[in-house]
């Protein structure tokens, strides 16, 4: 099956038929992820080295856009195994790079689903900065790490997890490994009952003793910042602002429809005959497609190596995570008290587009960063 036969296969109706229950009972969507499986989704973006269907960028951000519009939840877990493939895979040299090599195989025939575990409780939002050092062990090492905010935890097969590089006291000097999810001394730390996003199994995670293998690490010695900076980050901020892109065209989608079937039957009349009402909607519209043209602008950038990469990067995410909200606003107003019942989805759809904005790196982070950049300074 090739990669754009992929994309237009997303089980967007099976993703979106279990969405408010994932969301009701705060719930791991094992059925989404498992029909992400039989699409064949799990490994897009892996080429064929890896036995994979191949994808970019732009293939890639196609996919989760629709999955996230379908389910939030659902959304951020493809993100983070997206994101964590992506890093694997830069941190690994070749189909015959031992344990790093067969998991790419195993991804990509959808055997196996993965994510991050980078942010600590010591440094918070700040992901590219470890508390944690990891502890030499004959050619491995040991970590020991309060990792806060993994996704899937206790779903996930493995982590792409950071920890300081043995013998370093600065916190951006890191390793990056590869962690089986059920090595010993691993603790999920409880279940996630947030705002948003109920579904995607957001956990602290605990590292106790845990003893990596040498074959276990991404990338060479003290290499993991590079890693993230190269790799993490654009692939998060991509598949995070097209989380986006998605709940707020699913939100759009659903208010328009209500406000068409939604009549005033002493005046003959619908909500969408309001002047006030077509122009929230308009609003919303214009800002939607704002954003999703910059996604798609940047994951251009992105896969070709362009110039604008760099600052697209910055930009994206937090464009993204602000329009979200301000077009399920919208949405939410539109339609009225219908809006914050439950059958509508706008109401989850309001809750789960808040997340962005301070997931790491968060919007004010970003527009920090941004603003270095345009000025010239060191952004870290």
């Amino acid at each position: 099956m090739t990669v754009d036969s992929r994309i237009r296969s997303v089980p967007t109706d099976q993703i979106a038929a279990i969405a408010a229950e994932v969301d009701r009972e705060a719930r791991f969507p094992t059925e989404s992820i498992a029909a992400l499986r039989a699409a064949g989704l799990l490994g897009i973006g892996l080429d064929e080295t890896y036995g994979g269907p191949g994808g970019g960028p732009t293939e890639v951000v196609a996919v989760v856009e629709s999955v996230a519009g379908a389910c939030a939840s659902t959304g951020m877990i493809f993100t983070m195994h997206v994101v964590a493939t992506q890093t694997l895979l830069a941190g690994t040299d070749g189909p015959a790079d031992g344990v790093k090599a067969d998991v790419l195989r195993a991804i990509a025939t959808g055997d196996h689903l993965a994510t991050l575990a980078y942010s600590e409780r010591g440094s918070r939002s700040h992901f590219w900065a470890q508390v944690s050092r990891a502890i030499p062990d004959g050619d491995g090492v040991i970590v020991n790490a309060d990792k806060s905010w993994v996704t899937s935890a206790g779903h996930a097969d493995s982590y792409v997890t950071a920890s300081g590089a043995p013998g370093s006291e600065d916190p951006t000097t890191t390793e990056l490994y590869l962690v089986d999810a059920r090595a010993p001394g691993i603790e999920v730390l409880g279940g996630f009952d947030g705002l948003g996003m109920r579904g995607n199994a957001s956990s602290p995670v605990a590292f106790r003793g845990v003893s990596i293998a040498p074959e276990r690490r991404i990338g060479g010695s003290a290499t993991g910042f590079g890693l993230m900076m190269s790799a993490t980050l654009p692939w998060f901020v991509l598949c995070s602002a097209a989380t986006s892109v998605g709940i707020a065209g699913s939100a759009i989608t659903a208010a328009s429809a209500h406000v068409t079937g939604a009549r005033f039957e002493h005046l003959g009349s619908s909500l969408a005959d309001i002047p006030g009402v077509r122009a929230r909607l308009a609003e919303a519209k214009i800002r939607h497609m704002q954003a999703r043209a910059l996604l798609y602008e940047v994951a251009a950038e992105v896969a070709s190596g362009g110039a604008g990469a760099q600052l697209g990067v910055l930009a994206l995410k937090a464009a993204a995570a602000e329009m979200a909200i301000d077009v399920t606003d919208q949405a939410m107003r539109a339609c009225g008290g219908a809006a914050f019942s439950r059958h509508l989805g706008l109401e989850r759809q309001f809750r789960d587009a808040r997340a962005a904005s301070v997931m790491a790196p968060t919007t004010d982070v970003l527009h920090d960063l941004l603003g270095k950049a345009l000025t010239g300074q060191d952004l870290f």
